[in-house]
């Protein structure tokens, strides 16, 4: 028999996966006589019927390779549904794909296309619905370039020809809704290149993917979450970042802590579930005073040494703990803690895995067209092409993504300056300039305040902050003052010098003093964070502890205590890495655990009595945090005092109403009898001594309340003495706050 008013061209199509057009040649057409032919694909089947209202319509093999078709008496569309006895003997009812209309939103798409949509995983991936009272999937990939796109997964037993896509006419965007798959159907889309080559392809806006080294896309239905966390996301939108605390415990879920080996198959990593770190991590976290867990990237990336920093699933936590609604529980439970979340978020490239992003379509449609900006000279990864409106709309809807529907509170955008420089670790004649002839990415430039505009115009109270290691003027300075837009950035200034000078022999110390001060001249240049991150200790740069300089242990000790002290009491927000608070002598290894063992001995558990006691200070002192960024909260009291190693400085709340003093001897050296110049005559109280023997010093007295006496000392007035440790931090108030003006 020959097929009815078709040539043969679609049937080799078909059995070619080829078929650039499924719904002109499958489903229902009219043809003559008021009839209506219906035609299916099906290779795997014996015998295929069609239900018309309640009857049965034989459909004909007409090809040997699966294809059937029968008629029915009709002069318009009728529903109906597919019989079939497949080759297992089985008699299965199917709903034909071929049956429905079009659904992908083209006003959207358009959007997407010209950089103004700003969630477009609602109109692209797959997203469970009910079509006509059927339930399915809608499945949507942008594929601009693609001869045909073919479905392929579990529905079908990974034989793409039997799900050939839609085109929606030249958006690029290709469509397919198909009944019967639902939460956790596992996909690809086998793509026809220009060149004629099939890629298979995970889903760039999937919502789940499987566990590596597994590379499929899963289908995940997002509304089936049930939130309790509305008081904390109605008062997220109310939070001043500028005057509250923010105090960040960096954490790598998968090297936190693990499941004992004993209990393990050979092999097994034993990450905790999402579930599990939220009744451990999360309580663990709070107990310590930190307001935010930082969690190194959890989007889905093929390779646990990159510690998720090259991602691929930029819509899909990380299958290693499990599934999306577990990841949302984990947020849900930090909110009913008290805790904030902040997500490591990576747009500055991504890997050049097979079945990612890279050249998707058989083009270089995600990355950079040039091989000069496509590739990251340091990760060996590739660079999203920043100036192609689509690739913004893909970012940014990626950061909406996480901040509206996981409820993250914050995004710690990567690699920053990566993204601004041309030349970034790359040679001369490596790079090319941009239109001015300079060095400044300026397609990035223009992402990042885009990203920053929508993120601040679609979340009240999201916040941005960026990793940007240079100069860089105006990082977390509006985007209507000519900035980034970002509201907060990473100090790395601060961070180096201060970890070099913490590096030298302590007596040795009085020639880098200037680099201890150095950091005020422009603290309050940006919004800063002082990171104490995991770059820091990882690839033989030892711990915090393990850089510390000491002959004895306790001087080890005695430096940490120190460093964590002066970060707490500098101007800025705070962030440690997991392992600073337990005196981790080994540096982080991304394949094992925290040492837990060490909480046993009383010097590792006073550090962390220290971080909760710093946070305690730092939280509950208005004078700690409020102005943090601003330079009407800080005061140097004596920062000359080289030859001693000595600094003492004031911090002040609003209106100067309130305030700390803070005296730190970065030298093994005790001061007994140490003069202290102080703003007010009366009764100070000691309220943080790094010495004491609850954070495993050596518990040199320090008096808890002492009263001042006239003294002419660094132009003022009063001063208190005090015995001042070595390698310490000694924190002092006064009682009753500063006395009101005269």
């Amino acid at each position: 028999m020959t097929l009815a008013s078709e040539p043969l061209d679609p049937v080799d199509a078909l059995l070619k996966g080829t078929c650039a057009d499924p719904f002109s040649f499958l489903g229902q057409h009219p043809v003559e006589g008021g009839r209506r032919v219906i035609r299916v694909f099906f290779p795997s089947a014996r015998s295929v019927a069609a239900v018309v209202g309640g009857s049965e319509v034989v459909l004909e093999r007409v090809h040997p390779g699966g294809l059937f078709e029968g008629f029915v008496e009709a002069d318009r569309h009728v529903p109906y549904t597919l019989v079939v006895d497949d080759a297992h003997g089985r008699r299965l009812e199917h709903e034909d794909p071929y049956r429905f209309g079009p659904f992908v939103d083209e006003g959207r798409v358009r959007d997407f296309l010209h950089g103004r949509e700003r969630r477009v995983h609602e109109v692209l991936g797959a997203r469970p619905a009910r079509v006509d009272g059927v339930r399915g999937t809608r499945f949507a990939v942008w594929a601009p370039h693609a001869r045909a796109v073919n479905l392929t997964g579990d529905i079908n037993g990974w034989d793409g020809r039997r799900h050939p896509m839609r085109p929606r006419g030249a958006t690029g965007v290709w469509e397919l809704f198909v009944p019967g798959v639902d939460r956790g159907s596992r996909y690809k889309y086998q793509i026809v290149t220009p060149g004629g080559s099939r890629i298979n392809k995970a889903d760039p806006c999937g919502r789940a993917m499987e566990l590596r080294p597994a590379t499929a896309s899963e289908v995940w239905d997002p509304e089936g979450f049930v939130w309790t966390d509305d008081a904390w996301m109605a008062a997220r939108g109310s939070v001043d970042h500028d005057r509250t605390p923010m105090s960040a415990y960096e954490v790598h879920l998968g090297s936190w802590r693990r499941h004992p080996r004993s209990d393990l198959p050979d092999g097994a990593p034993g990450w905790l579930s999402y579930r599990e770190l939220a009744e451990t991590l999360l309580p663990y976290v709070r107990d310590l005073g930190f307001t935010h867990v930082q969690l190194l990237p959890v989007m889905e990336h093929p390779l646990d040494q990159s510690w998720g920093y090259q991602p691929l699933g930029f819509f899909a936590p990380t299958s290693r703990h499990g599934t999306p609604d577990d990841f949302r529980h984990f947020v849900d439970r930090a909110h009913a803690l008290g805790l904030g979340v902040i997500l490591d978020w990576v747009p500055g490239h991504f890997p050049a895995d097979a079945h990612g992003l890279a050249r998707f379509d058989g083009t270089s449609l995600f990355e950079h067209p040039d091989p000069r900006q496509a590739r990251h000279p340091d990760w060996g990864t590739l660079v999203f092409d920043y100036g192609k409106p689509a690739v913004q709309s893909f970012l940014i809807s990626s950061a909406l993504h996480w901040l509206e529907d996981y409820h993250v509170d914050a995004l710690r955008v990567d690699a920053v300056a990566s993204m601004l420089y041309l030349d970034y670790s790359r040679n001369e004649g490596e790079w090319v300039p941009n239109e001015h002839g300079g060095k400044e990415n300026l397609d990035a430039v223009a992402f990042l305040r885009a990203l920053n505009d929508a993120v601040h115009e679609e979340v009240p109270g999201g916040l941005m902050v960026a990793e940007e290691s240079t100069s860089w003027p105006g990082v977390s300075h509006g985007t209507d003052r000519g900035g980034l837009g970002f509201d907060q950035k990473w100090n790395m200034g601060w961070m180096n010098d201060t970890l070099d000078v913490l590096g030298i022999d302590p007596l040795h110390r009085k020639g880098s003093y200037e680099r201890l001060t150095f950091s005020i001249m422009y603290a309050f240049s940006e919004r800063f964070v002082l990171p104490l991150s995991h770059d820091e200790v990882v690839h033989g740069k030892g711990s915090l502890l393990g850089k510390m300089p000491g002959s004895t242990e306790a001087a080890k000790f005695a430096n940490l205590r120190l460093l964590l002290a002066y970060q707490w009491l500098h101007p800025g927000k705070k962030l440690l890495f997991m392992g600073g608070e337990l005196g981790q002598w080994s540096e982080w290894n991304v394949d094992s655990t925290l040492e837990w063992g060490l909480q046993e001995w009383p010097r590792h558990r006073g550090v962390g009595r220290l971080v909760e006691a710093l946070n305690g200070l730092y939280t509950g002192d208005p004078a700690m945090h409020v102005q943090d960024f601003r330079p009407e909260g800080f005061e140097w009291i004596d920062c000359h005092d080289a030859e001693r190693t000595i600094l003492s400085f004031l911090r002040w709340s609003p209106e100067w109403n309130d305030f700390v003093v803070a005296v730190v001897n970065f030298t093994p050296v005790r001061r007994d009898d140490f003069l202290q110049a102080v703003p007010y005559a009366g009764r100070y109280r000691r309220v943080l001594n790094t010495d004491a023997e609850e954070f495993g010093g050596e518990g040199i007295e320090v008096a808890e309340v002492m009263e001042t006496e006239e003294a002419d000392l660094h132009g003022r007035d009063h001063a208190v003495r005090l015995s001042l440790p070595g390698l310490s931090v000694v924190v002092l108030k006064r009682e009753g706050g500063a006395p009101p003006p005269e």
